[in-house]
């Protein structure tokens, strides 16, 4: 179990984690939660029906890892539209498509760095230091979105597009100071491809 999740009988999954990992991890679901921000009524009224018709931004964010973990709707980078007023279209329809969804996104992503939190705050220390972190499968499913988002933005800050931009970062050496945000990637993408295993059917 140390280093990766293996499932629970009935649903869930677990993995030993020791407290300098507990740290990072918690660490950087709280970097996430201050980089997503508050939910449009967390910072204003209590009014419910406010937050109901709460209209989300329609501009891309300015912040390259949010541009990451928000993206546009209906524009691909890589490929060249048709014409101009086809991309004016793009532009457009994802404006429209940020509006009504990116705060229910933003409060989806948010949700899932918290029960990261709440889960790794509510662990019982092992003897020898670190503990075993049980999930449930809903834990699981919110975990498994929160690590995808962490690799995202770690990604972003190291600029990697595709995994196969990975090649050279693995040989960066120790004094580049790349290389912790590199290690986290890599270790976090472990995580995630474990947890993945134990929620296929």
């Amino acid at each position: 179990m140390p280093g990766h999740f293996e499932p629970l009988p009935g649903g869930g999954a677990a993995v030993a984690l020791d407290d300098v990992e507990i740290s990072i991890i918690r660490s950087l679901a709280v970097q996430l939660l201050e980089l997503i921000g508050p939910g449009p009524g967390e910072d204003a009224s209590d009014d419910p029906l406010a937050e109901l018709f709460a209209e989300g931004p329609t501009e891309p964010p300015k912040d390259p890892v949010l541009r990451r973990l928000f993206p546009d709707a209906y524009s691909d980078p890589e490929q060249v539209p048709d014409s101009p007023g086809q991309a004016e279209e793009n532009r457009a329809y994802s404006s429209e498509f940020r509006r009504y969804t990116e705060n229910d996104l933003r409060a989806g992503k948010r949700e899932s760095a918290l029960v990261v939190v709440r889960t790794l705050d509510g662990l019982t220390p092992a003897g020898d230091g670190g503990a075993i972190l049980k999930l449930s499968a809903e834990d699981s499913r919110q975990w498994l979105g929160a690590l995808n988002d962490l690799r995202l933005a770690i990604g972003s800050r190291l600029e990697i597009t595709d995994e196969d931009d990975t090649d050279d970062l693995y040989r960066l050496p120790d004094e580049d100071p790349r290389k912790p945000m590199v290690m986290a990637y890599l270790w976090l993408g472990g995580l995630q491809e474990t947890l993945v295993s134990t929620l296929m059917p």
